[in-house]
């Protein structure tokens, strides 16, 4: 799966289906469903890493044939395969404002919905209005609200009920476009001044500790730079575990447990890991 996460490392799945419409989806779901087959959902695969040992089931990926727009009034509606980039162009086209957070995060829509995703103060929970959602066996769509969603920190229930994101609905205000472009280039140059964006990574690693940021507390301990065979901590930003050199799923987990280890030594906090670890150890 190394070919389909931003790490580029990781084992093998038994089975990755890449379904090429809503109904395609559907019709895949149901007969995993049937033959009682281990399923896991993803997205763009940047928040994603496979361990060494691959997965054993179905990986269903949601691309971006499944990455529609449609826009009335100050509604963008987008299918969960789009990327957030795409979407926040589009939402700049119609000269609507609120998307312009998340338009150098590297996920899909469908991902950044389900985790709630966020940056730069911004989160989806500020701008979902409603979600179409596909039961896990493909068998019905029902709409969620913004409440139904019970969006926390980088959590959404959509984590507890199995549901997956087909598409969801923005609820974004009118706004100049130039202001909009302004807004969306300045966060750019500070993604591009602050964040290791030249190497693999599946962006900020741990969750956001209360009252302070991981990064800090790694560099705290003097971990900026350290290594674990291929994979090492961004000497631009500590909050980022990079793949620096043909990583395996095994450096990065052996990292990510000593940084662990290592700050909650120096400060007693323990950080937990933002991505979905998934499969088997080798």
């Amino acid at each position: 799966m190394r070919e389909h996460t931003s790490f580029q490392a990781g084992g093998r799945a038994d089975l990755l289906i890449i379904p090429g419409s809503v109904e395609e989806l559907s019709s895949t779901l149901k007969i995993l469903a049937f033959h009682d087959v281990d399923t896991l959902i993803m997205g763009n695969g940047t928040n994603l890493l496979i361990l060494d040992g691959g997965y054993r089931g179905a990986i269903v990926k949601i691309g971006r044939d499944l990455g529609h727009f449609e826009t009335k009034e100050n509604i963008l509606v987008a299918g969960a395969g789009a990327l957030l980039k795409d979407a926040a162009a589009e939402a700049l086209s119609r000269g609507l404002g609120g998307f312009e957070f998340a338009s150098g995060i590297p996920g899909s829509v469908g991902g950044a919905v389900f985790m709630n995703a966020g940056a730069y103060d911004g989160e989806m929970k500020g701008i979902v209005g409603f979600v179409q959602v596909m039961s896990s066996d493909g068998e019905r769509i029902t709409e969620m609200s913004n409440t139904d969603m019970d969006y926390g920190y980088r959590k959404s229930a959509l984590m507890g009920n199995g549901g997956i994101v087909v598409s969801a609905a923005f609820s974004l205000v009118t706004k100049d476009r130039e202001a909009i472009r302004s807004r969306m280039e300045e966060l750019s140059a500070k993604r591009r001044e602050k964040q290791p964006l030249d190497m693999p990574s599946a962006g900020s690693f741990f969750k956001r500790p209360p009252g302070n940021y991981a990064g800090k507390l790694i560099e705290d301990a003097g971990l900026k730079g350290a290594s674990i065979g291929g994979a090492a901590i961004s000497t631009k930003h500590a909050g980022f575990l990079v793949n620096e050199n043909n990583a395996t799923a095994k450096d990065i987990i052996g990292l990510m447990r000593f940084v662990q280890e290592q700050v909650f030594l120096n400060s007693g906090v323990h950080l937990e890991p933002e991505i979905r670890i998934i499969g088997e150890e080798s």
